[in-house]
C-alpha cells in the first residue's frame, strides 16, 4: 500500500517544481457507461490518484502553493444514505480531510461558487486542456466568470500550463513504496503465469486459459487484469493485439500469453510463449530460443547510463542475425538492420514504461536525445518474432508461429532487477514445469 506520508511527498515535489503563484486543477476520471443503465467497473485517473490516493468519481483537486488555509483542496460527492444504499460507501468532504489528507474539501455541488476564487489571483493554472472536453468547458467558464470582473479589481490568470509536462516526469521516477508494489504485481503475474502452463492441454478454449489467469489474479489480491489479456493459440500469437480469444488450442501449436494484474493501482506486463502439449517442435524451438537471447541481450542493456534505446539495438541484433541463420532474412546483418528488413517479421519496440498505467508516462528522448536511464525507472523488455501464416515467401514449416517473451525490469544504482522472473522463460524450463505437471495429473 502507498501511505499517506507517499501522497503527500507527491504532492510537496510537484507544488516545489511549480512556477510561483499558481495552481494545479485535476479532475478525477469520469464514470464510463458499459451498456444501457451499466457502467464499467470505475478506475481511477492515474494521475488524480497518484497525488491524493483518492478512488472516487466526481471529485475535483486543486493544489494551491502558499494558501494560507492548506494546499490541497478536494472537492468530493457529500454522503448520502440513500445513494450509498445502493452504490456503496462515499467518503464525503470529511473523509477526504480525515483519510487523504486534504487541507480543506467541499461538496462537488459547491464547485462553481468556491473554485472561482481559488483561481482568482493566481498567475498560473496548471491544468491537461483537451483530455476532457466538457471539464475544459467548466474550467473556461470559471476563467471567464474572473474575466468579467477584471474592472472590479479581479486578477484573472494570464497563463495556462501543461500539467503532465511536470507530473509526468515525476511519475517516471518510482519510489521505494512503488518498486515495492511493483514487485508484488510482477510476482502475483509471474503465478498466473505458471498456473497457466500447468493446466492448459489441447482443446481447451483461449479464454477458459484467460479464465486461469483472472482466477490467480484475484486469489492473490489484484482485482482486475491491468489491460485486456491476449490468449493467441497457434496462428492467433502473430496477432499483435489478439483479444477475441475465442478459439481452440490445438495439439501442436504455441500459444503466447500477454496478461498482467493490476495490483493497488499498478501494472504488471508479462508474456509466455509455450507448446499446448507441453513440447516444442523443432521449428518452434529455433524461433523461440533466437527471441530468448534477443531478450537477455536487451536486458544486460538495463541499466544506469545506458539510453532508452540501447534494449532495443541489442534486440534487434540478435534477432537480425537470428532472423538470418534460421533463412528468413537474408543479407549482411548490418544491411538488413539500416534498412529495418528485420520488420518484416519483428514490428514492435522492444519494451515501454511501466507504473500506474501499463504504458506508463515519460518522456522517452529529452531534447532529441534518447532519454538516458536511472535507478527508478521500470520499463518492460519484449522482443518477439511473428511469422504469418500465410506468408508464402518463407518455408511452410515456419508459418504462423509467433513468439514473445516479456518481463519487467526496474533500473537499480548497479544495473537493473527483473520483477517477473517467477516465470519460467527457457525451454528446458518450460518444458519441465509442463511435463511434471502432466505427470501429476
Amino acid at each position: 500500500m502507498i501511505s499517506r506520508q507517499e501522497f503527500a511527498r507527491r504532492r510537496r515535489e510537484l507544488m516545489d517544481n511549480m512556477e510561483e503563484n499558481s495552481i494545479v486543477i485535476l479532475p478525477a476520471a469520469p464514470e464510463r457507461r458499459r451498456n444501457r443503465d451499466i457502467d464499467h467497473a470505475y478506475r481511477q485517473d492515474s494521475d488524480f490518484w497518484y497525488l491524493s490516493g483518492f478512488p472516487e468519481p466526481e471529485a475535483v483537486m486543486a493544489l494551491i502553493p502558499g494558501r494560507e488555509h492548506g494546499e490541497f483542496v478536494m472537492f468530493c460527492r457529500e454522503r448520502d444514505r440513500e445513494m450509498e444504499t445502493w452504490h456503496g460507501y462515499r467518503r464525503g468532504p470529511e473523509g477526504a480531510v480525515k483519510d487523504f489528507g486534504a487541507d480543506d474539501a467541499f461538496p462537488i455541488s459547491d464547485i462553481d461558487e468556491i473554485l472561482p476564487g481559488l483561481i482568482e489571483g493566481r498567475d498560473r493554472v496548471y491544468y491537461d486542456m483537451g483530455r476532457d472536453p466538457e471539464f475544459d468547458r467548466q474550467v473556461m467558464s470559471w476563467v471567464n466568470s474572473i474575466r468579467a470582473k477584471v474592472r472590479s479589481g479581479a486578477h484573472p490568470p494570464g497563463e495556462f500550463l501543461a500539467l503532465n509536462h511536470f507530473l509526468h516526469d515525476q511519475r517516471l521516477f518510482k519510489s521505494s513504496l512503488e518498486i515495492k508494489v511493483m514487485r508484488r504485481a510482477g510476482e502475483i503475474a509471474a503465478a498466473a503465469h505458471v498456473r497457466a502452463m500447468q493446466v492448459v492441454e489441447p482443446g481447451m478454449y483461449e479464454y477458459q486459459l484467460e479464465a486461469e489467469y483472472l482466477h490467480e489474479f484475484m486469489r492473490h489480491g489484484a482485482r482486475a487484469p491491468a489491460y485486456p489479456t491476449i490468449v493467441g493459440g497457434g496462428r492467433n500469437g502473430c496477432i499483435l493485439h489478439y483479444v477475441d480469444n475465442n478459439q481452440k488450442l490445438k495439439d501442436g501449436d504455441l500459444v503466447l500469453v500477454d496478461a498482467g494484474a493490476e495490483f493497488h493501482c499498478y501494472a504488471s506486463d508479462i508474456t509466455r510463449t509455450f507448446p499446448v502439449n507441453g513440447k516444442f517442435s523443432a521449428e518452434q524451438q529455433a524461433v523461440y530460443e533466437v527471441v530468448l537471447a534477443s531478450q537477455l541481450a536487451a536486458i544486460e542493456q538495463v541499466k544506469p547510463g545506458k539510453h532508452w534505446n540501447s534494449p532495443h539495438e541489442a534486440a534487434v541484433q540478435v534477432l537480425t542475425q537470428g532472423m538470418k541463420d534460421l533463412g528468413l532474412l537474408k543479407g549482411e546483418v548490418s544491411e538488413l538492420i539500416e534498412t529495418e528488413a528485420y520488420r518484416r517479421f519483428y514490428m514492435h519496440r522492444t519494451g515501454h514504461w511501466l507504473g500506474l498505467d501499463v504504458h506508463d508516462v515519460g518522456d522517452y528522448k529529452v531534447h532529441d536525445e534518447w532519454r538516458v536511464l536511472e535507478p527508478g525507472m521500470v520499463m518492460t523488455v519484449e522482443p518477439g518474432i511473428y511469422i504469418a501464416p500465410d506468408d508464402s515467401s518463407v518455408a511452410s514449416k515456419w508459418r504462423g508461429i509467433g513468439v514473445r517473451i516479456e518481463d519487467d525490469v526496474a533500473v537499480t544504482r548497479k544495473g537493473c532487477e527483473v520483477f517477473t522472473d517467477g516465470v519460467p522463460k527457457s525451454v528446458a524450463e518450460i518444458e519441465k514445469l509442463m511435463k511434471k505437471k502432466r505427470r501429476a495429473a
